[in-house]
């Protein structure tokens, strides 16, 4: 069984990581003003040359900013794009005491265009800091597309602007986030992931019905948003691998929504011309693996089998044998293995010990090691 020299990796993991406490305190002080934005950035500087090293450390390939710059894994990137406007999420506490992160309300307020390079900087950082000589490649995540559209439906995109969203609309998001790609690339990225709970939503029925409600046909939506990411991979640059993950909410070891694949595979998997997917597989919420029948070939799936939610570390006999039933339905050779999410899809973070994390990312290398055989 061959080893991947480019990505996605055999071992590879979504991106986030736990914050430490002092960069969580210098982003308090930001907020009430005791602290600059370039102070802030030195902070956040020193905590990604920290776990750029750990994650070096533990033996990852792929190598992430950990998201340190961010608060959410979507709202930074995209108000940072010309013509949206979008409002901070806001923590519901339900009946039972547990907290969940209501959804922020995405708006397009204007033509949607490409207004400054969101990445490069934190890219160029982010790269300077991998020991060169061992591989790894840095890998820069943002939300995905489909983001400016599954929130708030037609209803969030001003019909002033977009009397249609087709072609237009869908035209101007994929022209942004081609702008985008291609100043990372003229940087030497190669390694990109776009998040998208949009398309995992949609195997949830109550998420299913919030669709129907905004007006949307939730048998239809999928298609439409492989048509719509498929702009954004025709602008991709040569050399980069655009790999999208599945999210279904990760807020404080919670999660947003249930459900099997099976009402989005064939759109995802076979319609889209991504390179890569990070499915989440890491408890019986996530359905079986039959979706995977539609992958296509040459295209790569990454299971998301090891849980970032809880500290409880899985048996590796459990994953091998996991591995071995999605092999099934699709060749060995286009699987790799990660954890299911990000530790800290948000500033708060799940809720598990740094040592948990690290013990869970050593978890994936070995058994990856184990299936598919060592460097």
């Amino acid at each position: 069984m061959t080893l991947r020299s480019t990505p996605p990796f055999r071992a590879d993991h979504v991106g986030s990581f736990l914050r430490p406490k002092y960069l969580l305190e210098a982003r308090e002080q930001k907020a009430k003003g005791e602290i600059t934005a370039e102070q802030l950035r030195k902070v956040e500087d020193k905590a990604i040359t920290e776990i750029v090293k750990f994650q070096e450390d533990v033996g990852l390939q792929s190598i992430t900013d950990g998201e340190f710059r961010r608060t959410y894994f979507h709202v930074d990137f995209l108000e940072q794009i010309g013509g949206v406007k979008t409002d901070i999420p806001v923590t519901v506490v339900k009946p039972d005491g547990t907290k969940e992160l209501a959804p922020p309300v995405m708006r397009v307020i204007d033509k949607v265009r490409h207004v400054k390079d969101i990445q490069l900087a934190d890219f160029q950082y982010l790269k300077s800091q991998i020991a060169p000589g061992r591989g790894a490649v840095a890998k820069v995540t943002i939300p995905s597309p489909t983001m400016l559209h599954f929130r708030g439906g037609r209803a969030g995109i001003s019909k002033e602007h977009y009397p249609e969203l087709e072609p237009s609309f869908y035209d101007d998001v994929a022209q942004a986030y081609g702008d985008e790609l291609r100043s990372l690339a003229a940087a030497g990225c190669t390694y990109v992931q776009m998040d998208d709970t949009n398309l995992a939503y949609l195997c949830d029925e109550k998420m299913r019905e919030a669709a129907r409600q905004r007006g949307d046909d939730p048998n239809e939506l999928p298609h439409r948003y492989a048509k719509f990411i498929n702009k954004v991979v025709a602008q991709k640059p040569a050399g980069m691998t655009l790999a999208m993950h599945l999210c279904r909410g990760n807020f404080k070891s919670t999660h947003a929504a249930s459900g099997n694949y099976e009402p989005v595979a064939e759109a995802l998997l076979k319609e889209m011309n991504l390179d890569a997917y990070f499915l989440e597989y890491d408890d019986d919420r996530s359905g079986d693996f039959r979706p995977l029948r539609f992958l296509a070939p040459g295209k790569i799936v990454v299971l998301g089998l090891v849980t970032t939610k809880f500290g409880k570390l899985e048996s590796k006999d459990d994953l091998k044998r996991r591995i071995d039933e999605a092999a099934k339905y699709v060749p060995l050779e286009q699987l790799c293995l990660s954890p299911q999410c990000g530790f800290s899809s948000t500033v708060h973070g799940n809720d598990i010990a740094v040592e948990d994390q690290r013990a869970k990312l050593r978890l994936v290398i070995e058994t990856a090691q184990e299936v598919w055989g060592r460097a």
